[in-house]
């Protein structure tokens, strides 16, 4: 049964994303760039609750209150494909990504990306390329947008933690925004690289605003990488249980 629900999800990402997309296309000349993104989002919204329904992949959000009222840098965890498509459906703001200039040319889903007002990385522009995205990420965050980016850079298997990189943290001392930093379990339903998906209640945590005026990018990198590693074993304990076997035999 698994496998079947599975196998219709992925049926429906193929049937719905291509006319949606082209939806896109013929909408977007005659919108404001807000407008673009949240008709964009809708395809967030509308996977999502297919999802729940089709999946049994359901949320919980925790610390919603600790989303500032103003600009803000995202700092998130990143296991799987499940918060990359429901952070959009979920936040109040719009969320502009950092992301690899090649994903323009995939079709549709690169096309319609492309069409909105995301902060694209050329890594062909070398030390430049840092200076392009702090350029292009505050002209979003005037627009009232917020910038998520995922430290770890690649998706983590559940229990694991991948090398937690500067890049979010000295765009956001750049600009002076405070980040949020963000945990989640969607491994557990959505497992990276995996065709399965699998029922569960994934449970993201917000935690509160970290300042980043007279920080270096390091020190804020340390403190969102302690606060979220620390929350992945709050919110899912049962996947460092072997991490925290290893520990206790090492102090005997």
């Amino acid at each position: 049964m698994r496998f079947l629900r599975s196998l219709l999800l992925l049926i429906y990402l193929v049937v719905y994303t291509i006319p949606y997309a082209i939806a896109c296309f013929i909408a977007f000349p005659f919108m404001r760039a807000e407008r673009r993104y949240w008709m964009a989002a809708g395809w967030c919204t509308s996977t999502l609750a297919v999802v729940r329904h089709l999946n049994g992949i359901e949320y919980r959000i925790e610390g919603f209150e600790n989303l500032p009222d103003g600009p803000a840098v995202l700092l998130s965890k990143h296991q799987s494909a499940w918060e990359t498509l429901a952070f959009p459906a979920l936040m109040p703001r719009p969320l502009c990504y950092v992301f690899k200039r090649e994903l323009l040319y995939v079709p549709f889903f690169g096309w319609a990306l492309g069409l909105l007002k995301m902060v694209h990385i050329n890594r062909k522009d070398g030390k430049y390329a840092f200076e392009s995205v702090t350029t292009q990420g505050k002209a979003r965050m005037e627009e009232g947008a917020w910038i998520i980016m995922f430290p770890e850079g690649t998706r983590t298997r559940t229990g694991t933690q991948g090398k937690y990189k500067t890049g979010g943290a000295r765009f956001a001392v750049a600009t002076g925004a405070p980040v949020v930093p963000i945990a989640h379990n969607a491994g557990r339903v959505w497992p990276r690289n995996s065709f399965l998906k699998y029922a569960g209640i994934v449970t993201v945590s917000i935690g509160k605003p970290i300042e980043t005026k007279g920080l270096t990018p390091d020190e804020v990198n340390t403190r969102v990488e302690t606060w979220i590693e620390a929350e992945m074993r709050r919110i899912d304990p049962a996947a460092y249980r072997a991490e925290a076997g290893t520990s206790a035999a090492a102090r005997i």
